[in-house]
C-alpha cells in the first residue's frame, strides 16, 4: 500500500472511479483506491482501473468475503483486498503467495487477535466509529502494536486525532474525503477541493 489512508469507492461507475483516480494522482498523500465488490461491474472496472493506475496509485478491492471473490480479483492484480468480516488461514496464505496485502476486518480484541494470529497484514476494525477513537489504543494495551484501520466514519474532522491519538495506523474512509454528489457529477474542481482539505489534515 501507498501511505496510511485508503479511499473505498462503492456504487459507482468506471467513469466515475477514473475520475476520483486521476484526482488522486495530482494529490501527495491519499493514493489507495479500494473499489467494492458490492458494486455493479465491479470485476470490470477493477480490471481497467489496474491497467491504468496501478503504480501512480495502489488499487485493491473490498467487500472481499468469498474466497472465489478473492481469487478472483488477486487474478486482475489488485494489490490489496479487504473485507468487512474475518479470512480464513486458507484466504490469507493465498493472499501472501500472490504478494497481495491483506486486510481482514474484527471489532473485538478476540477477533482482532484471531486475524493476527492467522497472518493477517493489516486488521480493519469495523464499524470503527460505534466505539470511541480510542479504542485502538486500548486494545494495544495489553496485546501490543498492532496494524490497525479505522473504518466507519473517517473525515477531514477526525483523521488526523484517529491516525496519531487513536492507536490507528490505517484509515479508510467511504465518504469522508469526497462528497457522493461530486463524484456521481464527475466535478472534478470540487473533488481536487475535497481532496485538499483532507490531505492538510493529515499527518
Amino acid at each position: 500500500m501507498k501511505g496510511y489512508v485508503t479511499v473505498i469507492l462503492r456504487g459507482y461507475t468506471y467513469e466515475q472511479v477514473k475520475t476520483v483516480c486521476e484526482v488522486l494522482k495530482m494529490g501527495s498523500k491519499v493514493k489507495n483506491v479500494e473499489i467494492t465488490l458490492n458494486t455493479e461491474n465491479a470485476l470490470d472496472t477493477i480490471k481497467k482501473i489496474v491497467s491504468q493506475y496501478q503504480g501512480a496509485l495502489c488499487i485493491g478491492a473490498g467487500t472481499v468475503i468469498h474466497f472465489d471473490d478473492l481469487k478472483a480479483v488477486i487474478a486482475l492484480g489488485v494489490s490489496f483486498v479487504l473485507s468487512p468480516i474475518g479470512f480464513t488461514q486458507e484466504m490469507i496464505q493465498y493472499c501472501k503467495e500472490h504478494h497481495v496485502t491483506s486486510i481482514p476486518a474484527a471489532f473485538t480484541p478476540s477477533e482482532i487477535y484471531h486475524q493476527i494470529q492467522l497472518g493477517a497484514d493489516i486488521i480493519k476494525v469495523f464499524p470503527a466509529n460505534e466505539v470511541s477513537q480510542n479504542y485502538a489504543n486500548k486494545v494495544c494495551e495489553p496485546l501490543g502494536t498492532l496494524p490497525l484501520m479505522a473504518v466507519g466514519g473517517v473525515n477531514s474532522g477526525n483523521v488526523k486525532e484517529i491516525l496519531t491519538k487513536g492507536g490507528y495506523t490505517y484509515a479508510g474512509s467511504a465518504g469522508g474525503i469526497f462528497k457522493k454528489e461530486d463524484i456521481l457529477q464527475q466535478n472534478v474542481e470540487n473533488l481536487k477541493k475535497s481532496l485538499l482539505i483532507f490531505e492538510e489534515q493529515l499527518p
